[in-house]
Parts: structure tokens; C-alpha cells; sequence
């Protein structure tokens, strides 16, 4: 008998990789979620840092925010996420703003509020959301730009695990995320409400998971639908946005988190999925058939129009409709593309579409991101046409009355018909309720002082407004006059590229994850989409290719602009015994503000997943 121990097997060698020394984490705004402690790199030594560069405006990143969920607790003793928030608009550059974010969307790791992009600027992200891995021993080892990058990062946490465990410089034990204390209400920033038959409020209340019905007054609680817990289940619902009545009387529930569309029967209380598998679409995914074989992607608000259901489709910058009688799904408008861009509806463009209201001819839509108010209207035999009223694109937005060309909103998420014909937007990054009026084509301030209004209801001659981050709705009467205010005028405030003039090398860098291999057996799997705006910045190089890099031609005429780029890459475990790989899609939007300078750089890296060499 040999009592020796026997000899342990040989660790496999570790995967050589680039690594780079991480640069601090620094923001004027100071650590959330720690206590009120101040977190450094060399606190975090000896563990595995996923950073995230997120805003909150976002639904790639809010989609990142529930990816990363597993990963975090899985490794809750070895790995630590470290969420940088990155503002766009000025509304998310406010420190109270940002604090209420990270509650509403349940952000348990400890958050660094960055107003000034400084963290953002010395880590080189060019793109909401971007992942970046640091090692225990404090090196960049990769960077992910946009969203489905999990399950490599999971795979590369193992990797760094085994690797730094054997080499002793892995440490084991809790994180520094302190949960902060609840706070009790009725409502917890609650997305859309609903006036019901019986003249009660029906209320979605987004972070408790919830149902709310209120009573007319629109404070006293008449019953709650659903658990409380985030679920998918016959009682539970994740994070519900918005709500439409179908002619049956049952409500429809955009269940925005578990990618699905809801019926909430008011006389029985039953709730029933009724469109979306409860996964999140991906291109290459049916886009129509039976509703409950589809996959939706965020859908953030609905309304019945024209015998359908339609769906602001927010994950893919889209509308879906759903049609009960038939039970199908299917996209209505939009390209997946994000931008602002009108015409026929299969061409148009949106930008996280998150608020509808429906009229007898037109389906009015707040276009978040492009912070536009935009509609669909009929356009011959079964097609529809895309106008924008108010907005102009992804990077001017503001505060600004009078005519709507030149006009300002700041990411709205709320419309409402009025009995005027005109339409009222929950202007939501600037606390307002606006208003346009087709027939004199003036915007106008109804209310200011509102805290996020998220969605408006018409109840008599009143308005009540979702006031999402008071916690609570607010009973307006509709003004004769409108609210003056001083006009304001914004630009995204990430600072330009500086690119030299003349041709632009273009490249978008992808390594597949260690295990996997791009997926070619049903042709090229990567997928490049240039744009500009203006149009005029390139005079060669736009549009779609097959390609992960391009010449781009720039107009010597032209000095500033941005440049529009979309990517995808599909790979798939590389493994020649297993006849059905698992496949996975990478892909991101870039929104690339360029300045043309001669001594600019003749060469932009944006990076999709691995390092730029």
C-alpha cells in the first residue's frame, strides 16, 4: 500500500496575452454602492476587475447590466465589476440622477460616477457599453465593446483564476460593494401608467417588479400585480415599462427585462405571456411567425393601433407589432440601425424607441436617444412612411421652444395624444412636459419641475404625469398659456478624434475568445456599416461590406463631423468533435465625433473584443 500522495497534475501553461497597466479609476462624482469609501486599483488587487463603461440613458448597457448578473455571482469571491459611469447627456452628468440609476436598475457592484469622462478618456473607449478586464496583478488583458460578450468573459476570468491562484497572486473573499439602505414607497420609479375602465390608474412599477393599481386620487393603493421578485413566472414580471388597453379590456404589459409582451386581466387578476421566449433577440433571429417562437428585444412601450399592438421595440431600434387575432409577431419599421433617419418604414432608422401614443391616423413616437418626437403614418396599400417632427440625430439635444426645426429635447421616453390634436412629450432629461403642435409646427414648455417624467395619462381635463424618479404620479391641469423658459442647446460631451485629412484607415478589431473561431460555414461572419453625419463628411468608403476594415475617402470641404459605425462578428466553439457548436454574435454601434485636423491620425482602431496591437 503507498500512503504517498500522488504527484498533482501539471497546470496547462497560461495563454500568453497582451497586457497593459491599467490607468486609475477617477471621477469627480466619488464611489457609489462602498459605504462611502473610496476605492483604488491597489484595493482591488488580487482580483479578477471587470470594468464597465456604462450610462444609464442606454439599453445596450442595461442589457450588459443583466448579462454580467451570473457572472457576478458566480465569482462573487474572486471577481470584482466595477461600473464607470460614462454620462452622454448633460441630465446624466447630475450626480442624483446617477444615484438614482444605480437603484433603479438594481447595480449591485460599486459604481464610479465619472461626470467628466475623465476615466473614460484614459482608457480609450470610443463606444456605450465597453468591458474591460484587469488581471489580479492590475494589466489590461482585454476590452469588449457592446453587448453578448458573457460567456468569453467567463471563459477568461476561468483563465485568469488557475493562472494567478498557481502563481499565488489570486485573492480569495469578499468584494467592496456595500448595498445601500432601502427606502420605503408606494411606488419605486415607476415607467408608464394606464387610466382603466373603473376610473383607477394602473401604474407599472418598474423596480419592484410590479403592477400597481391606484385609486383615482393616484395615491391610494387599490392592489399590486405580481411578486415583487424579478421573475418570469405567472406572478412575476422584470422591470415592466409600458401598458395599452386591447378592445377585450385586458391590459398589455411591455415586460421590458424579460424581453416579452404580457396580458394583465383586471376582473380575474390572470397574467399571461402572450408574445417573446423570455431570451433576448440577436441578429440573424426570426423576425416574424408564431409569438411565442420569436424573440423580443427590450420592448418598452405599446399601443393599439390600427388592429394591432405596437411595440417600441427599445434593445433593436425598432417597432414590432403583435396581432392577438392571430397570434403572430412581426417588425414593423426600423433596420436595427440606430440613427435618425425617415421614409419608408423598413428603411427608417430609430434610436431606442420608448414611448407611443396612438391616434386615428398617426402613431406618434418618442425616439429617446435621437431625443426626437417622430411618427408612422399610412402610406398606400399595408405600408407606412417614418416622419420626424422635432430632432435632429444622436448628438444635439437641449432645452429649446418655437419651430420645431430647430427645436430641443432631451431624451424623452413619454407622448401623449391631446383632444387638440396636439401631442404632449414627457421630456425627461429635462424635467418638463412639452408640446408640439402639428397644425402651427410650435414646441412649447407645458410644466417644468418634473423629476424624470417617463409617461403622461389624460384623466378629464386633467394630465397626470409619471414623475419616475419622485416615486410618484403628479396631477397637472392642461395650461391655455405655455411655460416660458431659457432656451438651451447641447452636443454629446465626448470630446472629438482628431483625423488627418484625406484617406482614414478603418479598422474594427475582433479576436475571437480563446476557444472559439469565426464562423464561416454559411458564408463571411462579420458584418461592417459606415455612415456619416452630414452625409458629406465621406466621399468614399460609406455603406454595408463584409469586411472588419475600410478606406475612408474624407471631404476636404468638411472639418467636423461624426462618424456612424455598426459591426457584427458571429463565432462559435472551436471544437471539430461537437456537430453543434454553441455560436455567439458580437456587435456594437459607434457614434465617432471626428475633427479634421493635419495633424490628425490617419488610422481609427475601434475595438469590438480583444486589444489593439
Amino acid at each position: 500500500m503507498n500512503d504517498a500522495a500522488p504527484a498533482p497534475t501539471p497546470a496547462p501553461a497560461p495563454r500568453r496575452r497582451a497586457r497593459v497597466r491599467a490607468p486609475e479609476l477617477i471621477g469627480k462624482g466619488g464611489w457609489l454602492n462602498t459605504g462611502g469609501k473610496e476605492i483604488t486599483l491597489a484595493d482591488l488587487r488580487g482580483k479578477c476587475v471587470v470594468v464597465d463603461f456604462w450610462t444609464f440613458c442606454c439599453i445596450n448597457c442595461l442589457h450588459v447590466l443583466d448579462e454580467l448578473r451570473e457572472l457576478e455571482e458566480k465569482h462573487r469571491d474572486t471577481v470584482v465589476i466595477v461600473g464607470v459611469h460614462s454620462p452622454k447627456f448633460v441630465h446624466e452628468a447630475d450626480h442624483a440622477a446617477v444615484v438614482d440609476a444605480v437603484e433603479r436598475y438594481e447595480v449591485h457592484h460599486p459604481v464610479l460616477d465619472d461626470p467628466e469622462l475623465a476615466t473614460w478618456k484614459q482608457y480609450a473607449v470610443r463606444a456605450w457599453p465597453t468591458l474591460v478586464v484587469i488581471d489580479p496583478e492590475g494589466y489590461v488583458v482585454a476590452q469588449h465593446a457592446g453587448e453578448g460578450h458573457a460567456h468569453a468573459i467567463e471563459r477568461l476570468v476561468g483563465e485568469l483564476e488557475a493562472e494567478h491562484a498557481a502563481k499565488g497572486t489570486l485573492r480569495r473573499g469578499d468584494g467592496p460593494y456595500v448595498a445601500p439602505e432601502p427606502v420605503a414607497t408606494d411606488l419605486r420609479f415607476p415607467g408608464k401608467a394606464l387610466l382603466l375602465a373603473n376610473g383607477n390608474l394602473l401604474v407599472s412599477d418598474s423596480t419592484r417588479h410590479q403592477l400597481v393599481e391606484l385609486a383615482p386620487d393616484g395615491e391610494s393603493v387599490v392592489r399590486r400585480v405580481g411578486s415583487g421578485e424579478r421573475g418570469f413566472g405567472p406572478d412575476a414580471f422584470s422591470e415592466p415599462q409600458g401598458l395599452a388597453l386591447l378592445p377585450d379590456g385586458r391590459v398589455v404589459v411591455a415586460d421590458t427585462v424579460n424581453h416579452a409582451l404580457r396580458t394583465y386581466d383586471p376582473a380575474t387578476g390572470a397574467v399571461e405571456t402572450v408574445a417573446g421566449t423570455g431570451r433576448q433577440w440577436w441578429q440573424g433571429s426570426p423576425t416574424s411567425g408564431p409569438a411565442l417562437e420569436v424573440d423580443l428585444s427590450s420592448p418598452w412601450d405599446v399601443a393599439w393601433w390600427q388592429g394591432r399592438v405596437w411595440i417600441a421595440m427599445a434593445g433593436v431600434h425598432q417597432l414590432w407589432t403583435w396581432d392577438p387575432a392571430a397570434g403572430t409577431v412581426q417588425v414593423a419599421a426600423g433596420t436595427t440601425n440606430e440613427g435618425l433617419v425617415d421614409g419608408p418604414a423598413a428603411e427608417a432608422w430609430f434610436a431606442q424607441p420608448s414611448g407611443l401614443a396612438a391616434t386615428e391616423d398617426r402613431l406618434w413616437i418618442a425616439d429617446s436617444e435621437t431625443s426626437a418626437l417622430r411618427y408612422a403614418e399610412p402610406d398606400g396599400a399595408d405600408g407606412y412612411v417614418i416622419r420626424s417632427a422635432v430632432g435632429t440625430g444622436l448628438f444635439d439635444f437641449g432645452h429649446r421652444d418655437g419651430d420645431a426645426a430647430q427645436a430641443l429635447l432631451q431624451h424623452p421616453l413619454g407622448v401623449t395624444a391631446l383632444p387638440d390634436g396636439s401631442v404632449a412629450v414627457c421630456d425627461t432629461y429635462n424635467h418638463a412636459l412639452r408640446r408640439f403642435d402639428p397644425a402651427t409646427g410650435q414646441v412649447t414648455t407645458l410644466a417644468t419641475d418634473l423629476r424624470e417624467p417617463s409617461d403622461a395619462v389624460l384623466v378629464g381635463e386633467d394630465i397626470v404625469v409619471v414623475e419616475s424618479a419622485r416615486h410618484r404620479l403628479t396631477r397637472l391641469r392642461l395650461p391655455e398659456e405655455a411655460v416660458r423658459v431659457d432656451a438651451v442647446a447641447h452636443r454629446t460631451r465626448r470630446a472629438a478624434t482628431d483625423v488627418a485629412p484625406g484617406t482614414l484607415r478603418l479598422d474594427v478589431v475582433f479576436r475571437a475568445p480563446a476557444g472559439q473561431k469565426l464562423d464561416t460555414r454559411y458564408g463571411p461572419s462579420t458584418r461592417l456599416l459606415v455612415s456619416s453625419t452630414p452625409p458629406e463628411l465621406l466621399t468614399a468608403g460609406e455603406g454595408p461590406g463584409t469586411d472588419l476594415f475600410r478606406e475612408l475617402a474624407l471631404n476636404p470641404e468638411v472639418t467636423e463631423g461624426v462618424l456612424h459605425v455598426s459591426a457584427m462578428a458571429a463565432s462559435c466553439d472551436d471544437d471539430p468533435a461537437n456537430e453543434y457548436p454553441a455560436c455567439h454574435v458580437h456587435q456594437q454601434d459607434w457614434g465617432v465625433p471626428v475633427r479634421v485636423t493635419p495633424d490628425g491620425a490617419a488610422r481609427l482602431p475601434l475595438v469590438l473584443a480583444g486589444l489593439d496591437a
